[in-house]
């Protein structure tokens, strides 16, 4: 019984080591001067729309379209931010206008593909003030492969969506997603208040795979713990100087953030354009260079709108 019980926990750090080395890394540390000194750890999480390593058949299956070149755009921009407080994962809509160098002021996620993830990270720290600590980037086939290792995530649309661009049609109501659907719904821009609903579904999303992620299940079933350690490894990409720890610091952060004790918000904002307030956006934005999350209070909202509005 020791034996075995050895063997398993080998078995528990082993992979997610082996996995570890099969990450692929990006310089993702913006030249120049930059915030520095700030308590806590905070990381800028990217979803990008990079069809690369998809098959002709996958983009199709997928409805992601042709693979125009190039390095894509951030169809996801998350700010995950740990310390002494509340874990706080933040959604900046992609189609905020801030000024991005050499560009002037544009959409935020055209950052990216202007000068990838360094030019991004130096936009995001410019517009905020906050530094970013590491950098995690996942592509659309990443997402479809850890939700599918993970045997699919709860998902609660509160109306029916469908949604031909997507690729999505579905019922209002609590319902398992599989890799596929789970991804659809995370891209949808089909509801009234469009980059800011796509906001709160990937954060829902993502609380799924968190919670699916840390369940007993998931370490019990050999299985399952393999696919989702070699899912996760073949199509996420980290900044160079990012280490397994704070991998694993970043993993922990992330279900935090989506559970109870957690906050996860949508960056203030003025209307369903996407302008930002820059009052409260800029209050938020100290409390968490400050790493006094417990004091955001009601600057956190899912639609980034003032609560009660």
């Amino acid at each position: 019984m020791l034996i075995l019980l050895l063997a398993w926990a080998v078995f528990l750090v082993g992979v997610p080591l082996w996995a570890w080395t099969q990450l692929s890394t990006v310089d993702a540390d913006p030249e120049g001067a930059r915030p520095e000194g700030q308590p806590g750890a905070t990381y800028l999480l990217v979803g990008s729309d990079s069809r690369k390593g998809l098959t002709k058949q996958e983009r199709k299956d997928l409805t992601t379209g042709k693979d125009s070149g190039g390095r894509g755009r951030t169809d996801t921009i998350l700010i995950l931010h740990t310390g002494d407080g509340p874990s706080v994962l933040l959604s900046i809509p992609r189609d905020s206008l801030v000024p991005i160098e050499g560009y002037g002021t544009t959409k935020i996620n055209a950052a990216y593909a202007y000068g990838g993830p360094e030019l991004l990270v130096q936009t995001i720290e410019q517009s905020t003030g906050l530094e970013i600590d590491d950098y995690v980037e996942v592509g659309f086939g990443g997402l479809v492969k850890v939700v599918d290792a993970l045997g699919g995530v709860e998902i609660c649309p509160k109306k029916n969506v469908k949604d031909a661009k997507a690729g999505l049609d579905i019922d209002k109501g609590c319902q398992e997603a599989d890799g596929r659907t789970a991804l659809a719904y995370s891209r949808s821009r089909k509801a009234a208040t469009g980059d800011i609903q796509r906001g709160q579904n990937q954060r829902e999303v993502l609380g799924g795979i968190a919670g699916k992620a840390k369940s007993p299940w998931t370490f019990i079933n050999p299985v399952r713990y393999v696919r989702v350690n070699a899912g996760a490894a073949s199509s996420v990409q980290v900044g160079e100087g990012m280490g397994p720890i704070a991998l694993a610091r970043f993993a922990l952060a992330l279900s935090s953030a989506m559970g109870g004790a957690g906050l996860n918000c949508t960056v203030p904002i003025a209307d369903f354009s996407v302008r930002w307030d820059r009052e409260r956006a800029l209050r938020m934005f100290g409390h968490i260079k400050n790493d006094r999350t417990d004091q955001i209070g009601d600057l956190c909202t899912k639609d980034g709108l003032p609560k009660g509005s």
